[in-house]
């Protein structure tokens, strides 16, 4: 009972690795080159190298600790890299109040 317990908790960690590999992976597909050289981070190829890397180790290769480090690139990309090539491609949040509606501001019927 408690191995089986065990064993379905490391397939769910194995699992979300994978997903958040893949996750990275695509977004770092995404992005244009340009915007990696203006956001002053890695090549495009570099983080595509990686987290492809990543994405295959978490399917053919059973080591925690190798998936481990690929999570922590996985990771680094999402937090990190990403933000940065939002930022200089003009994507993510436009500028505004939380109060924004989605016809402008909110004034509180004044």
């Amino acid at each position: 009972m408690l191995l089986t317990g065990f064993s379905t908790l490391v397939w769910l960690l194995y699992m979300v690795m994978l997903v958040l590999a893949v996750v990275a992976l695509i977004m770092a597909a995404m992005a244009r080159e340009d915007a990696y050289l203006a956001a002053n981070k890695q090549k495009k190829s570099f983080w595509l190298l990686i987290l492809g890397i990543t994405v295959v180790v978490n399917l053919f290769v059973p080591m925690l600790f190798l998936q481990l480090a690929g999570a922590v690139a996985s990771i680094v990309f999402l937090v990190d890299v990403r933000p940065a090539l939002q930022a200089v491609s003009g994507g993510g949040r436009r500028g505004g109040s939380s109060s924004d509606g989605p016809y402008g501001p909110y004034n509180g019927g004044r």
